[in-house]
């Protein structure tokens, strides 16, 4: 089985396809980067529509397969942008209707968590899931991904980028973040927001933008803003494995392939007697072979869409789908 995936939920453009067993036979990706500030969601969905053809036949040179040879084409759904969204699902519902394919509805959310879980082997693992425009801890029971803490205003990555353009940096900000605070030490007070499960970030960008302007070292606000936040997303995980009982987790999203918040996984992981695990970075971010694998799965378990029903959902949740391909009490 070969299927091909489109994501599109955000700043990526990207066409995967995957075969049996979560081989990804091919991977090509294009992201979107403003000349200033964050993303414009009309600006990044023009970028898409302009390359994802091209993506699409990129991939199938790569995979060396032709139209004939893919059995299903799969979407990002939602959550995400719906201008981003939208420019995928009109390229999705295009193959299909061309290839006369079926096509195969995605939630973004749990591509990650399906990704990452074929690659790790860890089938009773909590996902830490923490990119742009989400930051969850899921676990799976009763037929869906069960979300256990979340972010309360905005995700981390998005955090990560309104802190690093104001701080005078530009888009996107979690790698530059990252890359300043290598070897620093200062550690500034910050607010530390968890509520039982769930965390706040609207609160530690006023008071790192209020170090920043009393002249704090821009590379020592990175670090006590990495040291903190990334403190916060280990002990709602940590929380998570101690309520229901488990040891393993895996990462997935843009942020999760930042080596300090893996460290700190891993370490807390380890100290429980369990262990984690990250994609490689190109399976980490947003990208197609996730939606493909995922699309593959969903199909095998018959679920698949009518081109006039496959409206985008920007909002919709981790925990609103349905996962019929796997036992509901697994």
């Amino acid at each position: 089985m070969a299927v091909l995936g489109i994501e599109s939920t955000a700043h990526t453009a990207s066409a995967g396809i995957v075969g049996e067993d979560a081989e990804v036979l091919a991977l090509a990706s294009d992201m979107y980067r403003p000349p200033s500030g964050g993303i414009h969601p009309r600006e990044a969905a023009n970028h898409h529509v302009e390359v994802l053809p091209g993506l699409v036949e990129r991939a199938l040179a790569e995979a060396k397969l032709s139209e004939r040879e893919i059995e299903a084409v799969a979407f990002a759904q939602g959550p995400g942008l719906g201008p981003c969204l939208r420019a995928g699902a009109t390229v999705a519902r295009m193959l299909a209707l061309t290839w006369d394919r079926p096509l195969v509805p995605v939630n973004h959310c749990v591509a990650h968590v399906e990704i990452a879980r074929v690659l790790s082997g860890l089938d009773d693992a909590l996902l830490l899931y923490a990119s742009g425009g989400n930051t969850q801890v899921i676990a799976f029971g009763a037929g869906r991904y069960r979300v256990l803490g979340e972010t309360l205003d905005i995700g981390i990555g998005n955090f990560l980028d309104k802190l690093w353009i104001a701080l005078g940096g530009s888009f996107p900000g979690g790698p530059a973040i990252e890359a300043a605070a290598k070897g620093r030490t200062e550690l500034l007070p910050l607010p530390y927001t968890v509520h039982g499960m769930d965390v706040a970030f609207s609160g530690i960008l006023t008071a790192a933008l209020a170090q920043s302007e009393r002249g704090a070292d821009r590379a020592d606000v990175a670090y006590s803003v990495e040291v903190t936040t990334y403190s916060m997303l280990t002990e709602i995980t940590e929380r998570a494995l101690a309520h229901l009982g488990r040891a393993n987790v895996v990462l997935g999203g843009g942020v999760a392939c930042n080596e300090r918040l893996q460290g700190m996984v891993r370490a807390m992981a380890e100290g429980r007697g369990g262990t984690s695990f990250a994609p490689p970075k190109r399976l980490c971010v947003d990208n197609g072979a996730m939606i493909a694998w995922t699309g593959a799965l969903a199909h095998r378990a018959g679920v698949r869409t009518a081109i006039e029903a496959s409206a985008i959902r920007p909002r919709q949740r981790t925990d609103l789908v349905d996962v019929p391909w796997r036992p509901a009490f697994a």
